[in-house]
């Protein structure tokens, strides 16, 4: 078969999936935008650049902006089948920017399967989650909808969806939801392993942490309200105060991947680090920043305690590979990690906005590590079992492929 991948951020979801693929005969491509630089493990072409939309209401702006991209991603697919004479029996594409609106005006005779990711709600979910950085309610009710238009329409269009949890999975309205399989992208337990020769270097630093070491670890795409860095910062002065060789290593970005941005010149980074940082050693507080993936990977074997927090939301890739790695994470108790970490069992669950409760835990996990060593084993088994990618979803993704939407 001939399979196209779309994605503005290709690999994306798909850096297994793709040369999978094209390991079993399969013809694969990859349509993404020309101003992604990440390696593909597949061929690509690339659509043009969206032009910039200038208008107001913001609402008419946010679907004129996804259509735009749309267009672009569908005047490269013309392009393809005009020039080329190529025709897709397969398109698997992220809904997200928009990319897949106009796919079908090209190509009507390809199977046209989605990544249904998350659908946005204007109650329930993250929009009304988090108390503090609450807009006003019917502003944000009404914004959260608009949000969803594009895709709404990208869904019904498809002939299958896929989501990687049952939790967004459940996100899409009853009438989407006999569209979608459950399959997660999968976790490579083979690599993202417990390694007692792991070791992590601090940059700037003497310092040389090893399995066994007081770390406790701090990652996420970017350091941002959505997943839990305020929470998180404003308990760590308690927890390095108790634990006095502790060190607390942080990874993720200055910058904001999801939710509104800060107020004001300053990233969330700085807000709350100056919150609490007359409270800290900051010698053993070390932000990291984006990290090439072994460094991330040595963090997490090298861990004694890793934080995850999350709203309501788009559950990350990190905390299965946590798991995997064989951490002992403590986590928020939200609905998509209660999908993955059962309390006492292979992990802990803490409500996301008990600061108290979150000092306690912490400091508790790095005073008695050999107390939580079954958590840690057990969490590592649980994703071998459920999320291995060789033996468990690569299969499922590759059926999802081949047959879906038939």
């Amino acid at each position: 078969m001939k399979i196209l991948f779309v994605h503005q951020n290709f690999p994306g979801q798909f850096p297994h999936l793709a040369p999978a693929l094209e390991a079993r005969g399969h013809e694969v491509l990859a349509l993404t935008a020309e101003t992604n630089t990440r390696p593909s493990p597949v061929r690509v072409v690339k659509y043009r650049k969206p032009a910039e939309v200038k208008l107001e209401p913001r609402l008419t702006r946010m679907y004129a902006e996804v259509s735009e991209r749309g267009l672009k991603a569908a005047l490269a697919a013309r392009q393809l089948r005009e020039a080329h004479g190529y025709v897709p029996d397969v398109i698997f594409g992220h809904p997200g920017w928009g990319e897949t609106l106009y796919l079908r005006e090209v190509w009507p005779e390809a199977r046209l399967l989605v990544y249904a990711e998350l659908m946005y709600r204007s109650a329930g979910l993250d929009t009304d989650f988090d108390p503090e950085f609450a807009r006003p309610a019917f502003d944000a009710r009404v914004s959260t909808t608009a949000r969803s238009a594009h895709l709404i329409q990208s869904m019904v269009q498809a002939d299958a969806a896929l989501a990687p949890t049952r939790f967004q999975a459940e996100t899409f309205q009853p009438e989407l939801r006999g569209k979608i399989t459950v399959c997660h992208d999968g976790v490579d337990t083979v690599r993202v392993a417990p390694n007692p020769a792991a070791r992590l270097e601090i940059p700037g630093t003497t310092l040389t942490f090893a399995p066994g070491d007081e770390v406790l670890s701090f990652v996420n795409r970017s350091l941002e309200p959505y997943r839990g860095y305020h929470s998180f910062m404003r308990a760590l002065p308690a927890v390095l105060a108790a634990r006095p060789k502790a060190h607390a290593v942080i990874i993720g970005e200055e910058g904001q991947s999801y939710g509104a941005p800060p107020k004001g010149e300053k990233s969330w980074k700085q807000i709350f680090l100056e919150e609490v940082a007359d409270r800290l050693d900051l010698s053993r507080v070390h932000f990291l920043g984006r990290v090439p993936y072994p460094t991330y990977l040595s963090l997490l074997q090298v861990s004694r305690a890793h934080a995850y927090l999350t709203y309501p939301f788009v559950l990350s890739w990190s905390l299965m590979e946590s798991m995997a790695a064989g951490c002992h994470v403590l986590a928020s108790d939200t609905a998509p990690v209660r999908e993955v970490i059962r309390h006492g069992h292979n992990g802990q669950l803490i409500d996301f906005f008990d600061i108290p409760r979150w000092s306690a835990a912490l400091t508790e996990a790095l005073a008695e590590p050999d107390r939580f060593a079954p958590l840690r084993a057990q969490a590592r088994a649980d994703i071998v079992a459920g999320y291995d990618l060789q033996s468990h979803c690569l299969p499922r993704l590759i059926d999802f492929v081949e047959t879906a939407g038939r």
